[in-house]
């Protein structure tokens, strides 16, 4: 496992020791899993660290992708995860194997029960790499779903977290930044405390009264689903007025926007909701912003990132955590806005090492947005908490903080009783 922090480069590295393979004549067949938006770059990556080697794509309908499969002799073979589920009976052939699998952003497969696990597992393989950046982002459970790939049977069940660190010590290449990129700008954090409008304050009231009340009455019924529903909705209040699209959020982020332009710099600003990405949109025209997320076509996306960064009046992009926290390369931009906060603190680091990355010439300035005595408020302890697991794995610290989000702290944001053990993956 290639765990270096993000920004490190791990993916001119995991190039690089393939091609070193290939001209050793140890590896032949390469196959690279990857997340769909990630399949060009990794092809052009390939083209400035490998020329020599050929490489193709699995893509098309199901004929096409059935022929390329059986029939393909370049040395390196991209996948994305979705395809390689789709198209299992061939990934998985007894007579299709593969002298090296790798799996990009293997966290993907961090659940083990998960069909994406089940289908890379299966996969007839001589070597197993997986590249990530966050290798624990709930729990060590993560870590134990990739390592059934890298080495199975490593891994025990309900290990503590120092033991699993030294059972994975020598599989694991981990270098962070501090040890290894001293002259990279550092990042600057702020967090941006906000209260809410007039507007916003009273229909937060009311949302939280009403589903606090919807809440009890369930009673036996209640799930912690229901209490995401009320915490979502109590979320996007805090970023507009459902009514009157009122925002401190906004006038605070405009503000700072006016700066950042002003300077002739570029922002990054991270949302959950497309929603409020859009909305945002057309509130910020004068800095010219663009958009990426989950409904701008693959094909388009990289056209959006050239505007961004090539277009000297685009001051600003507008990104989902899910569509721009993995494998961009935005380290010409020096602010980074998290308009709201993501259950993931390990997904709020992947977005922020968009920009603060190699190649980055200027500090990066993170601003993370809080509304005061909101949900947001609550979350921002447990995320806290929830920050400190990943280093008590792989460092030599003594105590070791619950792994994950409880069902009882979930449902403490409201003052509920839970009777249950613990919170899905979602949380």
């Amino acid at each position: 496992m290639l765990a270096d922090e993000m920004g490190l480069g791990k993916t001119m590295q995991a190039i690089t020791a393939i091609r070193l393979l290939v001209h050793q004549g140890q590896v032949r067949r390469v196959l690279l899993i990857c997340p769909k938006p990630l399949v060009t770059n990794w092809q052009r990556e390939f083209a400035q660290w490998a020329t020599e080697l050929p490489v193709s794509a699995i893509e098309g309908g199901p004929a096409r992708r059935q022929w390329q499969w059986r029939s393909s002799g370049d040395v390196v073979t991209i996948a994305n995860y979705e395809t390689v589920i789709r198209d299992r009976q061939d990934v998985c052939n007894a007579e299709n194997v593969y002298d090296l699998v790798v799996l990009d952003e293997s966290q993907r497969i961090k659940n083990g029960s998960s069909t994406t696990n089940e289908v890379v597992r299966s996969n007839p393989r001589t070597r197993s790499w997986a590249l990530t950046g966050t290798p624990i982002e709930n729990s060590v459970d993560d870590l134990s779903g990739i390592f059934e790939f890298v080495a199975p049977g490593q891994l025990e069940p309900k290990m503590k977290p120092r033991a699993v660190g030294k059972a994975v010590a020598d599989f694991v290449l981990r270098r962070t930044k501090d040890e290894v990129l001293t002259e990279l700008p550092p990042k600057v954090f702020r967090d941006a405390n906000v209260g809410l409008s007039a507007e916003q304050a009273e229909s937060y009231r009311l949302a939280e009264e009403e589903g606090i009340v919807h809440l009890r009455e369930i009673k036996r019924e209640l799930t912690i689903h229901h209490v995401f529903e009320l915490i979502l909705r109590l979320k996007q209040i805090c970023n507009f007025d459902p009514t009157t699209g009122a925002s401190t959020k906004f006038e605070r982020l405009e503000a700072d926007l006016d700066e950042c332009a002003a300077s002739g710099r570029k922002a990054i600003v991270f949302s959950q909701w497309v929603q409020s990405l859009t909305e945002l949109s057309s509130r910020l025209r004068r800095f010219n912003p663009v958009q990426y997320h989950g409904q701008i076509p693959s094909s388009k996306r990289d056209a959006v990132i050239e505007q961004f960064r090539d277009d000297p009046n685009c001051h600003v992009i507008l990104m989902s955590y899910g569509a721009g926290s993995v494998g961009l390369n935005l380290q010409f931009a020096s602010y980074v806005f998290l308009f709201d906060r993501w259950w993931n603190p390990a997904v709020e680091d992947q977005a922020i090492n968009r920009a603060h990355r190699i190649g980055a010439k200027r500090s990066v300035t993170v601003t993370r947005f809080v509304t005061l005595d909101t949900i947001e408020q609550r979350i921002q302890e447990i995320l806290e908490r929830k920050r400190e697991l990943f280093d008590t794995v792989f460092s030599d610290d003594i105590e070791s903080p619950s792994a994950g989000l409880t069902r009882e702290e979930i449902f403490s944001l409201f003052n509920l009783d839970a009777s249950k053990d613990r919170v899905p993956d979602a949380a």
